[in-house]
């Protein structure tokens, strides 16, 4: 099994203190935890991208290369990508960029995104939100594999035999679909063969579990083989410690920060006490024991190799997240590495084939 972390860069009061860091601290925050997730041994290291409050993520590419220029082996992560906004061509040239200063690190998991703020700023609407992005996907999966494109896409201009450079590092890129619980993310990504990222934070595990069935289904009628499904799946929050006991005693006051946050944005949780989030969400909060058990009960139910961790402290002190995640690494993370099986592709830095080899067009 592989594990990531990955930041939303949320920018909001912290829940405990009611503190806010400034916006270049905020960054700085960032930075350092990617630092640290390398560090730790981390697999991958992930950036997602909103364009509204309380989140400072509208540019992944710059943070990630900022990431990639700091870093040597961690994968790079998008989480997501809203390919829904975005010109297919200006988002391939950023990427296709990235790819080429990290050393052919970067995978994207692409999605619709979320929230009404950020479809009004670009002007999409929920009727053409899911159009959007399957063209977007489209038109960028040809240009990645392409030479010269020729298209006439709906949401942009058409494309004559157009060149877009720079030509690619890796020869594809790997695309994941971020999914939760939609299903026309899980066709896109049944129908080109392309890994799916379950969301997996918001409820109880049953939509998310319907939704990879779904999946699996649907790969399997396009006629790709069954076995090479591959599922990633995130988690609400994570907090290790010796005993579980301290482990819930010391987030309880992020959690009920956190529940306020909430409440305060209008939302209505989901669990509403921490007993509950403990046991029905995908919260990783208890002792080393309590969290391989859990994961390993997640993993029946998705079939998933590749998990996600949040990378911020989320109301935690510095030592109690670094102290956490380095828990994780020593007492958790071997035991899933073992029970859990990896994907069926190399992990790591790519040596790109000769050009003659994977040129398509």
């Amino acid at each position: 099994m592989k594990f990531l972390a990955i930041t939303l860069i949320v920018h909001a009061p912290h829940p405990v203190t009611g503190e806010q860091k400034s916006t270049a601290d905020r960054f700085r925050e960032v930075v350092d935890n990617a630092l640290l997730a390398e560090q730790l041994g981390f697999d991958g290291f992930g950036v997602g991208e909103r364009h509204e409050r309380p989140f400072i993520s509208s540019s992944p590419p710059v943070v990630l290369s900022h990431v990639a220029a700091l870093t040597s082996t961690i994968r790079l992560f998008t989480a997501v990508t809203t390919l829904s906004l975005l010109d297919p061509v200006r988002a391939y040239e950023d990427y296709a960029t990235l790819d080429h200063l990290s050393g052919g690190r970067l995978e994207l998991i692409i999605g619709k995104g979320n929230g009404a703020a950020q479809r009004e700023l670009f002007h999409v609407t929920p009727d053409d939100q899911w159009d959007r992005n399957a063209e977007s996907y489209e038109l960028f999966r040809r240009i990645w594999r392409e030479d010269r494109v020729t298209a006439s896409p709906r949401f942009r201009p058409e494309l004559d035999r157009a060149e877009v450079w720079p030509r690619p590092f890796q020869q594809p890129i790997r695309v994941w679909h971020g999914s939760a619980t939609s299903r026309e993310s899980v066709e896109l990504a049944a129908r080109y063969g392309d890994p799916l990222f379950s969301a997996n934070v918001t409820n109880p595990i049953e939509p998310y579990a319907e939704l990879v069935r779904h999946y699996r289904q649907r790969w399997a009628e396009y006629g790709h083989d069954p076995a090479a499904a591959v599922v990633g799946a995130g988690t609400a929050g994570y907090y290790a410690a010796r005993r579980s006991q301290d482990a819930v005693a010391a987030y309880r006051p992020v959690f009920e920060g956190q529940l306020a946050f909430q409440r305060r944005l209008g939302l209505e949780p989901v669990f509403t006490t921490l007993e509950d989030y403990v046991e029905r969400s995908s919260a990783l909060i208890g002792s080393p024991q309590q969290i391989v058990e859990k994961v390993h009960r997640y993993h029946e139910q998705l079939g998933h190799t590749v998990m996600h961790l949040h990378a911020d402290a989320g109301g935690l002190t510095d030592a109690q997240h670094r102290e956490s995640l380095e828990l994780f690494q020593s007492d958790i993370a071997p035991v899933l590495r073992r029970d859990i099986p990896d994907p069926p592709w190399p992990w790591g830095a790519v040596v790109p084939e000769p050009v003659s080899a994977v040129r398509e067009g």
